[in-house]
């Protein structure tokens, strides 16, 4: 499925539309490059997770724990370049956790995925705002 956005705020409703159908165990993988709105999309899930606190990018704490009607757990794997890397952010631990998983730069750790993960690919639209989703896994 693909779906356009052309603001941020727009970003993140899609991100608070797509969060009305998880139940929790999903795990979200985010691909795409810097800039495209990866943290504006979580922060929308987030919140329609039910998240009173604010999201930010975990770039250095690898890992943000967010409680919600489900917990939320926010990755961003950009500087993970090995599996001793990526075995000291807990994310196989995550995975059992019933929680759901959204991971920035999916692509880093591409052959950790679960096979049920949502793939999410967020691109450059024409307009400087615009952003392209394509979305495989879910229904929204």
């Amino acid at each position: 499925m693909q779906v356009i956005t052309r603001s941020p705020e727009e970003t993140e409703k899609l991100g608070e539309k797509l969060a009305a159908s998880l139940r929790g165990g999903e795990v979200l993988a985010l691909f795409g490059p810097m800039g495209m709105g990866k943290t504006a999309f979580t922060r929308g899930i987030a919140k329609g997770m039910g998240v009173q606190e604010g999201v930010s990018s975990p770039t250095f704490a690898l890992v943000h724990e967010y409680a919600g009607r489900i917990p939320v757990y926010h990755f961003d794997m950009f500087r993970v370049t090995s599996w001793d890397d990526l075995y000291s952010t807990g994310f196989f631990d995550y995975l059992e956790s019933g929680g759901v998983l959204v991971i920035e730069w999916s692509e880093n750790i591409e052959g950790a995925l679960p096979e049920s993960a949502i793939r999410i690919e967020i691109s450059p639209g024409k307009e400087e705002n615009e952003r392209i989703f394509e979305i495989e896994g879910i229904g929204i």
